[in-house]
C-alpha cells in the first residue's frame, strides 16, 4: 500500500511540474523570438515524454497487482522463505539458487503466466530487476492473451 501511495504522489507531483513548465513553454512561444519559440516547443515536447513514461510504469504496476491478486486468490505466490540483508533485499546467493526451479517451469510451459510471473518474482528476488520486469511483462501479455480467448485464425 505505501508503494502505490508513494507512486500517486509521485505523478501528482510530476502533474504539477509538467503544469507549471507547460506555462513557461505557452509564455516562451508566445514571445515569438526563435529562440523563445524553440525553448517553448522542447519545454512542451519533453513533459509528453515524461506523462507517457509515468503513464506505462503506472500501467505496468496496476497490471501486475491485478496478477498478484490473482496468484495470491490462487495459492501460487512462492512464500518468501529467503534471508533477508538489513536492507530487507534478499540474499542473493540463496535467490540464486531457486531460482532454476522457476527458469525451468517457464521453459516446460512457455504460454503459462503464472510461470512467467513466478521467474519475474525470482528474478527479483535474485536482483535482476531488468530480467524481472521482463518477465513480469511477458506474464502481462500472456494473461491478456488468454482473457481475450483463442484467435481468430484457430
Amino acid at each position: 500500500m505505501k508503494g502505490r501511495l508513494a507512486a500517486l504522489v509521485m505523478a501528482a507531483l510530476v502533474v504539477l511540474y509538467i503544469v507549471l513548465v507547460g506555462q513557461r513553454a505557452v509564455l516562451l512561444i508566445l514571445s515569438g523570438s526563435t529562440v523563445g519559440v524553440v525553448m517553448g516547443v522542447a519545454l512542451l515536447v519533453l513533459p509528453v515524454i515524461g506523462l507517457w513514461a509515468i503513464a506505462r510504469e503506472l500501467l505496468f504496476g496496476v497490471q501486475t497487482q491485478r496478477l498478484a491478486s490473482i496468484m495470491q486468490a490462487e495459492g501460487g505466490i512462492p512464500a518468501d522463505e529467503l534471508p533477508h540483508r538489513a536492507s530487507g533485499r534478499p540474499v542473493r546467493e540463496e535467490a540464486e539458487k531457486r531460482f532454476p526451479h522457476y527458469r525451468e517451469a517457464v521453459e516446460a510451459a512457455p504460454e503459462d503466466w503464472r510461470a512467467w510471473f513466478r521467474l519475474g518474482l525470482a528474478y527479483d528476488g535474485a536482483g535482476d530487476r531488468r530480467r524481472g520486469r521482463a518477465a513480469l511483462r511477458e506474464a502481462i501479455r500472456l494473461h491478456r492473451a488468454q482473457s481475450r480467448g483463442p484467435s481468430r485464425s484457430e
